[in-house]
Order: C-alpha cells, then structure tokens, then sequence
C-alpha cells in the first residue's frame, strides 16, 4: 500500500487532496515537522526522507518520491481516467507543470514559507509587498475560468487551493483578489476537498492541545 508522510495543513494537503479526489487507498503517516518524529511511531523522519519536509510519497516498491510538484503528477497519473492531470503529450500537460511551479516557487517559498517559519522582525517586508503582485496572476487567469488547467479540476487546483487557505493565517485576505475568493468557496464545495481539510483541521487542533 502506498505511504503519504504529511504534516497537518502543510503543503502535503495537496496530496492527500488528490489521493481522495483519485479514490486511491493509502496509509497516512503523520510527521511532527518541529521535531521531525513521525507520530505513530516516534521514528526518525529524516530516516524516510533526508530533506526532512512533506509531503513524502512511498510506493508500492519502497521508493520514496518528494517535492509536491512530483508527488501531485505521480498520483494524477495513476488514474489517469479521473482527469487529474492531462496526458503526456497533450499541451494543457505543460500548463499543469506551470501552475505547479508557480504554486511552488511565487507562493509557497517566496511567502508561505518566510511567513510561517521566520519571525516577523521586517524581512518580511518584501514577501508580503511581493505576494500582493504575485496573486494578481492567478486571480487574472481565473476571472472568467472555473478551473486552472482547461476545463476541469486537476491537481494544479488542489496545489493552488492549499497556498490560499494559508494565506490568511499568514495575514493576507484573498477578498482583496475576488477572482480568488470565489474560486477557493467553489473549490471548497467538492466534497473530497471538503473532508481533507476537516481531517487535517483536527488533527492540527489535536496536535496544538
């Protein structure tokens, strides 16, 4: 059975959201990201992966796969009937592997990251004046489209609808960018999205108790 390593509400959301949007069964193993001990097991986590982050994808063989831009396409392609991901071959394929990067690279590392791991001291500064501009992007593609790659959801959206659930507690308000907010209520409506994040709401709150 395949492994996914997460941490409550981390970007390895993304994932489980994918895995259950694919109706892939799983084994979910929660990893404590400040102590780097895995919960069920106290084990050594950096023993699974040596980067020491989520999500880690382990597969039926034993190998071990990161990054969730790699972890999201791995699962999309294994029921490629569900839609998750277009085809290899297909154009729309290398616009999914954009919004990947750019989910990545322009909103998690570039603000979510700084934003949740730095102390706030004024370097923070440039990421919150950066990330006003960057969300302008997404928020312009999704005016007039319900889905960021072609015409139905793929796990480009389930990357994107985990960065903008951060954002507030990261203190900014995606009703600045209506586009945005609208998308992330319609997206919270699927009822696979709905039930990851309420799992990983209680298992957060279990953790901060």
């Amino acid at each position: 059975m395949l492994q996914l390593y997460f941490s409550p509400m981390a970007c390895s959301l993304a994932s489980r959201i994918a895995l259950m949007e694919a109706g892939i069964e799983v084994r979910y193993r929660q990893v404590h990201l400040v102590t780097k001990k895995v919960a069920d097991d106290d084990s050594d986590f950096c023993r699974i992966s040596p980067k020491g982050a989520v999500p880690v994808l382990v597969l039926e063989n034993g190998d071990r796969l990161t990054e969730s831009a790699a972890v999201l396409q791995y699962i999309a392609d294994m029921k490629l009937e569900t839609g998750l991901a277009p085809r290899f071959g297909e154009p729309d394929r290398y616009r999914l592997q954009e919004w990947l990067s750019f989910t990545g690279a322009e909103i998690h590392k570039a603000f979510l990251f700084p934003a949740f791991w730095y102390k706030d001291d004024g370097s923070l500064a440039k990421p919150r004046a950066r990330i006003t501009q960057t969300l302008q992007v997404p928020s312009a593609h999704l005016t007039q489209r319900e889905f960021l790659v072609g015409d139905r959801f793929t796990v480009a959206d389930a990357h994107l609808v985990w960065a903008l659930l951060l954002l507030r507690p990261a203190g900014i308000d995606i009703a600045q960018w209506p586009p945005l907010a609208a998308y992330l209520e319609r997206m919270q409506t699927r009822p696979a999205i709905r039930e990851a994040i309420a799992t990983e709401m209680a298992l957060r709150k279990a953790v901060a108790a």
